[in-house]
């Protein structure tokens, strides 16, 4: 948060620090896991926290980095994402055993912290919270977008015991059909799956239709549009939130893998729910098709800090994308329909697919890293 050091997830079981200013390696963590790091995420300016392939997440402290502060054991699969409520110092984790679950770091010990099972979901991919801490997205690989609205992460949630709001596409006005027909999936494999629900029609017999606002942890369940994928299915391998929270930015790919695309879609606060239409919260705005390079890989893109860019990995580069030609806010350049996003540059330093790119906090710089594990900063010259 204080930009004085950026950290990097690799494959090999490490974790590399630098100073991102002088460009100097500070320290590596040279088995910080037992398997590839998937994600970090700092709670302050010295804790940090990763996660893993080998189903723990680690806590650390930047002033005494040779052992971990302590590691915490719940999830069955790999780890691959961490989020932090800074008002209430919970730490939520999501990993492709399906599970989103919620740990109290005000009572963090030598052994671990308490923690819950807080959500589940098949197919999971992505788990994001908005800024506010208001709402809960996860993403699937069979194409689903879901929404918890009114987040109260004190409160587990059972199968079946949450209001579930109608599911739709984000643009259309048919309803989808939801089942719960599809076979067993191999654990975390990265792979497009069929376009069945991850959420059973026993549990949509439960939806609640309602006047009135939506109460505590209330579902939606989206199928977003993407442009030309119509009439096929995808998946939704990037998930990121506008920094305001005004929008959510997802990277889809075709079930087929011969097609990527970048998409931005805004918030709607709406009317409240009604007996008999569905709630629609998201519109599609922005959109890119990107270079199908490294396929079966994911690739992570995200905003600027004040939300008006989108730095995106493209082929052995990246690409600096805006709403408008002049870097305008979002919500100053709302078109009526989809429309594209305008690149503003392109930067290539890499001989290797890049896989995930990232802004400074605080300072006018961008740092991306490839495959091959080469980690490239950019600072614009005035």
């Amino acid at each position: 948060p204080c930009r004085s050091v950026l950290t990097v997830a690799c494959e090999q079981t490490e974790v590399l620090l630098f100073d991102p200013i002088s460009s100097k390696h500070i320290k590596t963590l040279s088995e910080a896991h037992e398997d590839c790091v998937n994600n970090i995420r700092f709670l302050d300016n010295r804790l940090f926290a990763t996660c893993s392939d080998d189903t723990t997440i680690a806590l650390w402290d930047l002033r005494k980095l040779n052992t971990k502060v302590c590691t915490l054991h719940g999830h069955t699969s790999w780890v691959k994402n961490i989020e932090y409520d800074t008002n209430t110092r919970l730490l939520v984790t999501s990993g492709f055993d399906g599970n989103v679950i919620i740990w109290d770091t005000n009572r963090c010990t030598e052994d671990g912290c308490p923690h819950k099972k807080f959500f589940h979901t098949r197919f999971l991919m992505r788990m994001r919270l908005t800024p506010d801490c208001s709402k809960m997205l996860i993403s699937t690989s069979s194409g689903y977008l879901l929404i918890l609205h009114d987040l109260d992460l004190n409160k587990s949630l059972e199968v079946g015991s949450y209001p579930i709001l109608r599911a739709r596409r984000t643009t259309s006005s048919s309803d989808i059909m939801l089942s719960g027909s599809s076979g067993p999936r191999a654990v975390g494999s990265p792979c497009h799956q069929n376009e069945s629900s991850p959420l059973s029609e026993k549990h949509m017999s439960r939806s609640s239709q309602r006047e009135g606002g939506s109460p505590r942890n209330s579902l939606e369940v989206l199928t977003p549009e993407v442009p030309g994928e119509r009439d096929r299915g995808n998946c939704i391998t990037s998930l990121q939130l506008h920094p305001k929270g005004w929008a959510t930015l997802l990277r889809c790919s075709s079930n087929t893998d011969d097609q990527e695309w970048t998409c931005v879609y805004e918030f709607q606060e709406g009317a409240p729910v009604r007996p008999v239409s569905p709630r629609c919260s998201l519109r599609l705005t922005h959109c890119i098709e990107e270079a199908n390079v490294g396929r079966g890989y994911i690739k992570e893109l995200c905003f600027s800090p004040d939300g008006r860019m989108i730095s995106s990995p493209h082929g052995f580069g990246i690409r600096l994308l805006g709403f408008d030609a002049h870097c305008s806010e979002l919500v100053d350049c709302l078109p009526k329909e989809a429309s594209p996003l305008k690149e503003i540059r392109s930067l290539y330093s890499h001989n290797d697919v890049v896989l995930t790119t990232k802004f400074s906090p605080t300072h006018c710089q961008i740092a991306s890293g490839c495959l091959s594990g080469r980690v490239s900063l950019y600072q614009p010259k005035f």
